[in-house]
């Protein structure tokens, strides 16, 4: 059975501050969380958006029995990429949008000034078109530092795009706010004061007792004083790719929308 880590992403500048990582075991069919820590606690990291990358992408190369929860969108809606398959979107992704800016007005342009959502977007309710102006500079910093060096150095799978290959790491989008949803347990939790505490204490409890997943107490500590949400994210992200790899169907049906546009594990 394969590590888990859950990837609470970011593309802001000061990313290493603001990415968390959870990393686990399977452990007799159940999930047994060892670590949560920003990226800038990497080997090699740093609280500048580069040296955080350059970090994260080397622990997830490093670890070939790795499946990774990352939740920023892997692709975009199939109708407004020209390409046949998400390869090779993702290998010309640099090359045609030379910053997060341009790649925002290239796909507001395309879509009429709609926000177009993917048919995983839809049946996940995530909260956003991947080309949002919330989450765009995420979805474009993942595309472009992440899922595609690691793809062009043979490291690391982007499933179900690409067949979920052994020995290397398997790539999986997630969207924490979506498995909350799906287990019915969306409430506030990101804030300061005691309601939001509370509302993070929950949902520990929730992963703990439902799920059958082993958080220790300085990673319960991190989750419940984070007060941005952050860590419990990156916990909800390992979670969801626990769930993935060990249902029996994963990676699930090769639908052709999906192996374009990339699909939400919850």
């Amino acid at each position: 059975m394969r590590r888990v880590y859950g990837v609470d992403f970011s593309g802001a500048r000061d990313a290493g501050r603001r990415i968390w990582i959870a990393r686990g075991e399977v452990v007799d069919g159940a999930l047994r969380i060892e670590a949560c820590h920003r990226a800038a606690d990497l080997p090699g990291g740093g609280t500048e958006r580069e040296p955080a990358l350059s970090a994260l992408r080397r622990l997830i190369a490093a670890d070939p029995g790795a499946a990774v929860g990352l939740d920023f969108p892997f692709g975009l809606p199939a109708g407004l990429v020209s390409e046949g398959d998400w390869e090779s979107f993702a290998r010309g992704f640099a090359r045609r949008y030379p910053d997060a800016d341009a790649f925002r007005r290239a796909y507001v342009a395309a879509a009429g000034g709609r926000e177009l959502r993917r048919l995983t977007d839809i049946e996940a309710a995530t909260p956003f078109s991947p080309y949002n102006l919330r989450i765009y500079r995420q979805t474009y910093t993942g595309i472009r530092d992440l899922l595609t060096p690691l793809v062009a150095a043979g490291a690391a799978c982007v499933v179900p795009m690409q067949p979920a290959l052994p020995g290397r790491a398997w790539l999986l989008e997630v969207c924490p706010a979506s498995t909350l949803k799906r287990d019915g347990r969306y409430a506030p939790y990101k804030g300061r004061g005691e309601a939001r505490r509370a509302g993070r204490a929950r949902i520990l409890e929730a992963l703990e007792l439902a799920e059958r997943v082993a958080i220790p107490a300085e990673v319960r500590r991190a989750a419940l004083d984070d007060t941005g949400g952050d860590a419990l994210d990156s916990l909800l992200a390992a979670v969801a790719t626990f769930r993935a790899i060990t249902d029996p169907a994963f990676p699930g049906p090769r639908d052709s929308r999906y192996a374009r546009e990339g699909r939400v594990y919850v």
